[in-house]
């Protein structure tokens, strides 16, 4: 077995990692980097990312006259993720956050050559307005893949001379962890088996969350939350825990708000799976009846995407069987229709910018096409009662009655009888306040009766609860070192990104205000790398 001596040892080959490692390569110390995937998957989740950013105070915003301060989305963030006084750490963490995300991420990111596109989002309103008061959300022009690959690339420019290793398909191990000290990490070969031992004074962990591994989803998922029967995985396959523990059990190390999770409520499974269970998560259109197995709109409060992720969860994992159904028209998934990630949003993923405009103004028919040719839970048919026979061929049952679907639509369209003057439905109105907001004008329809004549033919979408994002991990400071039982922090041990919950052990809480994930590693590996360089 070979030894390396190494200034720092990073753990996990994701954007915490990354840029953890580019930051300390650059005051000068060695870094060895190790990451169980393959080389064209380094960058981990963020690889496949869509890019979005709550970033606070942005000229961005200022641009868009967005009156936003660190103090607003501190008050907005602590009573959306229900954080109170017993949170310090991860108090701490929202607190730096929002004083820091413009500096520090924002204007950094334009500093390394990353653009963001001309719009500012409005997402996670909160169902009662105690979300987001203001458009936060930025978008990486490029997705996160364009972020990724730049930070990849500045990591090994300043990689010259030797100093950055990088040992791809490796897995580390924390038996160098076991005498109480970090002496560095061993690093296994997936495929070979073969062991080196890196030794380094400091250790970086950055090996992602917990919700890769559904046995550690299903263990820490709060008793007093709905926990549907399946679920589809969003998360990457190799943030299993088994790192967690090992620190948790040898050092002292204390994982906190573990069953606090980022989870989607409408997913299906990829149609090109990339690993067993993988699935797409759908951002939700918002002008789609959400229904139960049944084809009955879930009620009363209909669900409606972009005000409160959490909840939409917990009302999805609530019913009886572990799958919804989006009813949709043609017309509405044209102009509403959208996946998370890079992978499906081809036009900014490439900057194409011309394309993007042209399928935001007529409709992304593309992509429609692509899912009812790809994916058999994404269903066409040109009547309701063709629909209903194809959604009950996929689930093998005779759930969905045509005429239950029928009377459905018939009861959402009766708000139209009278044209706009008599509408009196909870959605409608929330989608017209959401079209209040230039961006969000863009992307959503006009109301109108599902049964519009032209505006068919009909979908339906099964849908299933999708892992994402583990909101706790082990705890940090605000130098992201990992700290054991009494607070203290373990010699030569860091914790970054979503390992960390993106400081603190669980920053947001139970909600997110969205898009603080991708700041959020950021964040917490520029500050490990400033502990680390100046020690």
């Amino acid at each position: 077995m070979g030894a390396q001596r190494h200034d720092v040892v990073i753990v996990g080959g994701g954007l915490a990692g990354i840029v953890t490692a580019l930051e300390c390569l650059r005051a000068g110390r060695s870094v060895a980097l190790v990451d169980r995937d393959t080389p064209e998957r380094l960058g981990g989740l963020a690889l496949w990312a869509f890019g979005g950013m709550a970033l606070v105070g942005t000229p961005l915003q200022a641009r868009m006259k967005i009156p936003d301060t660190p103090e607003v989305a501190l008050r907005d963030w602590v009573r959306f993720g229900e954080l109170d006084a017993h949170d310090t750490l991860p108090l701490q963490w929202a607190r730096h956050y929002v004083e820091h995300s413009r500096a520090d991420v924002y204007d950094w990111l334009i500093g390394e050559g990353v653009t963001f596109m001309p719009a500012v989002n409005w997402v996670e309103r909160g169902r009662f307005g105690e979300g987001n008061s203001v458009p936060r959300y930025h978008i990486v022009w490029g997705t996160a893949r364009e972020l990724t690959r730049r930070m990849i690339a500045a990591m090994h420019q300043a990689g010259t001379g030797g100093r950055l290793t990088v040992l791809h398909r490796h897995r580390a191990t924390a038996r160098d962890l076991q005498q109480g000290r970090t002496a560095g990490v061993l690093a296994v070969n997936e495929e070979t088996d073969a062991e080196v031992r890196l030794q380094a004074p400091v250790v970086v962990l950055a090996m992602g969350g917990i919700n890769g591994s559904h046995a550690q989803t299903r263990a820490n998922w709060p008793q007093d939350r709905p926990m549907p029967a399946t679920m589809l995985n969003g998360a990457h396959p190799f943030a299993d825990g088994r790192m967690h523990h090992w620190v948790a059990e040898a050092l002292g190390g204390r994982i906190t708000h573990a069953g606090e999770m980022w989870n989607y409520a409408a997913g299906f499974p990829h149609p090109f799976p990339h690993f067993e269970g993988h699935g797409l998560s759908i951002i939700p259109c918002k002008s789609a009846l959400w229904l139960d197995h049944q084809g009955r709109r879930i009620g009363p409060e209909p669900l409606v995407t972009g005000f409160d992720t959490h909840w939409l969860c917990q009302r999805v994992a609530a019913q009886d069987k572990p799958w919804t159904w989006h009813l949709l028209n043609w017309r509405i998934a044209a102009k509403e229709f959208a996946i998370s990630g890079a992978e499906h949003n081809q036009r900014i993923r490439d900057m194409q910018f011309p394309a993007f405009l042209k399928e935001t103004l007529l409709g992304n028919h593309r992509l429609v096409k692509q899912m009812a040719a790809e994916s058999k839970h994404f269903l066409v048919d040109d009547t309701l009662a063709g629909l209903a026979a194809k959604m009950n061929a996929l689930t093998g049952t005779q759930d969905v009655r045509p005429e239950v679907l029928q009377a459905t639509a018939d009861a959402f369209d009766a708000n139209f009888a009278n044209q706009d003057k008599l509408h009196n439905d909870d959605q409608i109105r929330r989608i017209l306040h959401a079209r209040q907001w230039g961006p969000d004008k863009l992307r959503t329809c006009v109301p109108a009766p599902l049964q519009k004549p032209g505006a068919g033919p009909y979908i339906a979408i099964q849908m299933q609860l999708i892992t994402r994002k583990s909101l706790g991990g082990l705890q940090t400071n605000l130098a992201s070192r990992v700290l054991d039982g009494a607070g203290q922090p373990i010699d030569g041990l860091y914790c970054v990104g979503e390992a960390a919950g993106f400081g603190g052990g669980g920053a947001s809480g139970k909600r997110s205000l969205e898009g603080t994930f991708l700041p959020g590693c950021i964040l917490t590996a520029r500050a490990a790398a400033r502990s680390i360089n100046a020690g």
